[in-house]
């Protein structure tokens, strides 16, 4: 029963996935693409190679051989750790903007269903569509590539916050619009604007929590530990406890982990042990290696006041 339940699992997974990286896909084919619109992240970059070139180089094209050197050189620094199912998304992904860019019935241009007058709301569609498709990938264990990769391997080595990775490099992307000859400043405020679409949405589709907090009790602690260290690239902290109805020791696994982790980790912990019990708090602020960066401040020149008298007003 529980094999079937672990294979009846992974079909579930990969259909989602699939049918993720095709709404990512039509984001782009459908709605972006036609329009001449660009945005940020890798497929932003794809695009405006494929304009600069007049259409020689398609965006399908340059974007998965960007994530597979990405993927190659993650792979030398950082091990094997994005598994197969970030592959299967790029690769699907991939198919599905080359069957979607000769469906011409399905853009959004004049004369289509999906045609829609007011130039502006395009973008914010666009952005709504990708971030259903990323963050579907990312719930079910996978990544579309790209500065999520840059992201993770900068992150490595650097103490920086993720988030400004991605803010950065969205940024350099959008404005290499205005280096084209044929686009305004226009072309890159719809950039903007997508972008600002996709981040409002996308934590609606991952879930709003950026980390959790897990205390887990069970029998298979070390297979537990092992596998999170391991797999996860996460540490754990092991709580010497009593259980004070038992009056027997026990220890207690404390660990910090980011929302994509969470799903992968609470089915291998059923899977190991079925009678494990976890606490799980979600948290707001994480700070440390891995996480947040630590924000201390700006330093405040305070004289203290040594006496036991008041200060004079």
């Amino acid at each position: 029963m529980a094999v079937k339940g672990s294979v009846s699992r992974v079909i579930r997974d990969y259909l989602v996935l699939t049918f993720a990286a095709f709404v990512f896909a039509f984001a782009w084919e459908c709605f972006m693409i036609p329009n001449g619109m660009s945005a940020g992240g890798m497929m932003g970059l794809c695009t405006v190679l494929q304009y600069a070139t007049g259409g020689l180089v398609p965006a399908a094209y340059s974007y998965v051989v960007i994530n597979a050197l990405l993927i190659l050189i993650a792979v030398i620094l950082m091990g094997i750790g994005f598994g197969f199912k970030t592959i299967y998304a790029i690769a699907v992904s991939t198919l599905a903007m080359k069957l979607l860019s000769g469906m011409e019935a399905l853009h959004c241009v004049e004369g289509s269903f999906f045609y829609v007058r007011e130039t502006l709301l395009i973008p914010v569609i666009a952005g709504f569509l990708e971030a259903i498709g990323i963050g579907l990938t990312m719930r079910y264990g996978g990544s579309t590539g790209g500065t999520d990769i840059i992201a993770l391997m900068v992150n490595k080595y650097w103490p920086v916050n993720l988030s400004r990775v991605f803010l950065y490099s969205d940024f350099v992307i959008v404005i290499l619009v205005l280096f084209l000859p044929d686009k305004t400043f226009a072309d890159m405020i719809y950039g903007f604007v997508e972008i600002t679409s996709f981040i409002l949405m996308i934590d609606m589709v991952v879930g709003g929590q950026k980390s959790y907090q897990l205390m887990v009790f069970s029998e298979k602690n070390s297979q537990i530990a092992d596998y999170i260290c391991n797999e996860l690239d996460r540490g754990v902290t092991v709580i010497q406890g009593m259980g004070w109805y038992t009056k027997k020791n026990r220890d207690i696994l404390l660990i910090m982990l980011d929302q994509k982790q969470f799903l992968p980790l609470s089915r291998t912990i059923k899977e190991m042990d079925p009678k494990a019990f976890i606490s799980v708090a979600p948290t707001h602020s994480v700070y440390g290696e891995g996480f947040s960066e630590i924000k201390a401040g700006p330093k405040l020149n305070i004289r203290k006041n040594t006496s036991n008298e008041l200060p004079q007003e």
